[in-house]
């Protein structure tokens, strides 16, 4: 039997129970792998799937639902790629395995229990301005904001790369153990990586910026402020790095912009 979808609602139900439901098997998976690392590789997955889903089903104009689903495809492959790579070159993700460390195992699955069906609601959180716009009414036809959106999604996700392959490249090389990465996008901001991440989400607000309920488009890109600055991004990242590199990060954090990309304090800064 297949299910009709009628309803944003019914898309946002089903499209949750699925993400729920994987993520319940992947919790399962870490309990005797010990890779609870991979969560965010199913997240990415899932966030991007859920929204293509949304795109398919949705009742809007079939040319911005094609749009959309292109857009976040995109978006989840490079993300996926990106994190599973770095997953299997580094091994499990220090966040986990701290907590693992300090907790035990068995306070760690009760606790990752909770955090990956946490991971379904954020997909669907993030997936929510895609289902804004694939249901905009189709009388709304494409036109300048549609365009805007693309440009916005080129550029963060090039700036996004760019800053990935900044950083790995000057991790590769033997001589920068133990030192901050100053180099391109990295010298005028802490965090560009996460900066560009959070850019791409007005791509959905400018293309989803048609119907009755366009504000609901803005869930993406403040989710995502919020997450970076109180939760799993910046605080995280910062202390790690201010345990790993000392003195060398707290001069880094006096010189370069923590998030938007700026000029940093003093010249003769390295590139």
């Amino acid at each position: 039997m297949i299910l009709k979808i009628d309803e944003p609602w019914q898309a946002m139900l089903y499209g949750w129970l699925i993400v729920a439901f994987i993520m319940h098997l992947l919790w399962m998976w870490q309990k005797r792998s010990g890779r609870a690392g991979f969560v965010d590789v199913a997240w990415s997955i899932g966030t991007a799937l859920m929204a293509i889903g949304f795109c398919v089903v949705g009742s809007g104009l079939p040319q911005r639902r094609l749009i959309l689903g292109v857009l976040i495809g995109l978006w989840g492959l490079r993300l996926t790629v990106h994190l599973w790579k770095r997953l299997s070159r580094e091994g499990e993700d220090g966040r986990y395995e701290s907590y693992r460390r300090e907790k035990g195992q068995k306070a760690a699955d009760r606790f990752y229990l909770l955090f990956f069906q946490m991971q379904a609601v954020f997909a669907l959180i993030f997936a929510s301005p895609i289902l804004v716009a694939s249901f905009t009414p189709e009388t709304a036809q494409l036109h300048m904001l549609d365009a805007i959106g693309i440009a916005i999604w080129l550029i963060a996700l090039g700036g996004e790369t760019i800053a990935d392959r900044q950083l790995e490249h000057f991790r590769k090389d033997p001589r920068n153990t133990g030192e901050v990465c100053r180099v391109g996008l990295w010298a005028w901001s802490r965090h560009p990586n996460y900066f560009f991440e959070w850019l791409h989400w007005f791509a959905y607000v400018s293309i989803g910026w048609h119907g009755e309920w366009r504000y609901l488009t803005l869930f993406g890109p403040v989710a995502m402020l919020l997450f970076l600055f109180r939760f799993t991004g910046i605080p995280i990242t910062e202390k790690q790095a201010l345990r790993s590199r000392g003195d060398k990060y707290r001069k880094y954090q006096e010189e370069v912009s923590v998030f938007f990309p700026w000029p940093p304090k003093r010249d003769g800064l390295e590139r």
